[in-house]
């Protein structure tokens, strides 16, 4: 039997006094999260909170957050974290379908959280009130956690509803339990005197995963930044002696749009991780010449715990690879009819092992649909090359097809980056009565400089195949972004003629 939450309770027994979690001003050891999280627990069961209910958890990155996540599970409750971002309305889609029973929330999300709990029936508690923290120094600490089998569910992440309504990814203690471990020990290899950078949002499975969880399974801190803002995260970085820094790639391009020289990276910093989608590598070669640190790329997905596979530290890594499956994962290349592709032919990604989930939350078609023969299928697309790393193509569903010729957006977009004037590009496809659809991009130039449409066109088209480059080119201030900084192509629209 055994508990994702027992990582705290041993690290308690081992670091007590020793810094886990910062924000700001805010700090909390190893004894005090430990004494908070049995103390949260206690007031759940009191509030009839079973063993398997659902608890939802709207916090921001600041040091409730882990008290309440660790609460949730000491509890024997499963976790379902909700991005704080969300309108009621949003909220109370995620409540209703987890059937959550309470809310956990913060004062800076309580308007919202506890309205989509009225609206669903569902009960709230708001930590950091005065009622909140009356019930919470009356109740009496649990002793560990709660026993939980492997196959129990520990938290449900909510896909991000790209083809439809969200669908909750049911991650269990086994998943997280040896994802976690993995990305601690042979990924990250974290120690005690690391200081891991929190800018990633914890109710995603990368920053749990990577940033939270591994920090306490080796006893490290994690210093904590609620929303990513480039000039506070160096700030930051400087202030705590960040010595891993784990981000998205626009917050890699953030970072060096500063304009700092060499991004003003502190000392201490031996490490950058990259994932959530594809860092581009002109992106990748500049951060590691400014800030004189080497970026590994790695690849998952919430329904993966979330890491599947990595560019392994001890091994020379290879640029726009997402590197090899990691400790406890296989990954192999289907064709559409669920067969291997040959070598270096393009293929779905498909994974099986430890991390994937046990399925979607009351959505047995969903389920049966994405695992085909035991392997989960991502919907990615990538080729491999003899060594066995993984280099990323594109989404499945992003590809476009101009004229009955393949065009994947990423190629098109490394391209694009390597120009000068563009800070940021996306690439999607526009419907066209002859070709079937068109190749756009949408551009964010960088500060200061100056291109037009006819620049990007023949910069592209000297460097790709005639039918791939984009004839439609646009220019905006800002592209649309996730709350992990993820660019959401599905919310970029491209209108009016070519130019």
């Amino acid at each position: 039997m055994t508990n994702l939450a027992t990582f705290l309770v041993r690290a308690a027994r081992k670091h007590g006094g020793r810094v886990a979690v910062r924000e700001s001003e805010a700090v909390m050891t190893y004894a005090e999260l430990d004494d908070a999280s049995a103390r949260l627990a206690a007031l759940l069961s009191a509030g009839g909170v079973r063993p398997g209910d659902r608890v939802a958890l709207v916090i921001p990155n600041v040091v409730s957050f882990p008290v309440a996540y660790y609460g949730i599970l000491r509890a024997g409750a499963v976790v379902v974290p909700v991005n704080p971002l969300l309108r009621a309305r949003e909220m109370a889609f995620v409540l209703r379908d987890s059937g959550a029973r309470t809310v956990v929330t913060s004062p800076m999300a309580a308007d919202e959280a506890t309205r989509a709990a009225a609206a669903t029936g569902a009960g709230s508690l708001v930590m950091g009130s005065a009622a909140f923290d009356a019930g919470l120094r009356a109740a009496s600490p649990v002793p560990g956690a709660d026993d939980r089998a492997p196959g129990d569910t520990a938290v449900i992440l909510y896909t991000s509803g790209t083809t439809g309504t969200p669908k909750g990814a049911e991650l269990t203690h086994g998943n997280l339990i040896s994802n976690t471990v993995t990305a601690a020990e042979t990924l990250l290899t974290v120690g005690r005197d690391d200081v891991l950078f929190g800018g990633l949002p914890l109710f995603h499975a990368f920053g749990q995963t990577c940033a939270l969880n591994a920090t306490i399974v080796a006893g490290a801190a994690l210093t904590l930044l609620p929303r990513f803002d480039p000039r506070e995260a160096l700030e930051i970085m400087r202030r705590d002696r960040v010595t891993v820094f784990l981000g998205v790639p626009t917050m890699y391009t953030a970072l060096l749009r500063t304009g700092i020289p060499g991004g003003g990276a502190p000392s201490r910093l031996r490490l950058a991780v990259s994932g959530g989608s594809a860092l581009p590598v002109e992106v990748l070669h500049t951060f590691e010449q400014d800030f004189g640190v080497v970026v590994l790329e790695g690849y998952g997905l919430s329904e993966t715990s979330p890491v599947a596979s990595f560019n392994p530290p001890d091994r020379p890594r290879k640029p726009g690879s997402i590197g090899l499956p990691v400790r406890g994962v296989e990954m192999a290349l289907m064709s559409p009819d669920g067969t291997p592709v040959r070598p270096g032919d393009v293929g779905e990604i498909a994974i099986r092992g430890e991390n994937v989930m046990k399925g979607y939350w009351n959505r047995p078609e969903a389920t049966a649909e994405a695992f085909r023969d035991g392997w989960f299928h991502s919907g990615d697309l990538a080729r491999a090359d003899e060594e066995g790393f993984y280099f990323i193509v594109d989404r499945k569903k992003d590809l476009i097809i101009r004229g009955g010729y393949n065009v994947y957006p990423r190629e098109i977009e490394e391209v694009l980056y390597e120009h000068p004037a563009v800070a940021e590009a996306a690439v999607v496809g526009v419907r066209h009565d002859l070709h079937g659809e068109e190749v756009a991009a949408v551009i964010v130039p960088r500060e200061g400089s100056r291109v037009t449409a006819d620049q990007i066109r023949a910069f592209v088209r000297a460097r790709v195949a005639p039918y791939k480059y984009p004839r439609i080119v646009r220019f905006t201030d800002e592209l649309p972004k996730g709350a992990t900084g993820k660019i959401l192509k599905r919310d970029i629209t491209v209108e009016g003629p070519d130019r």
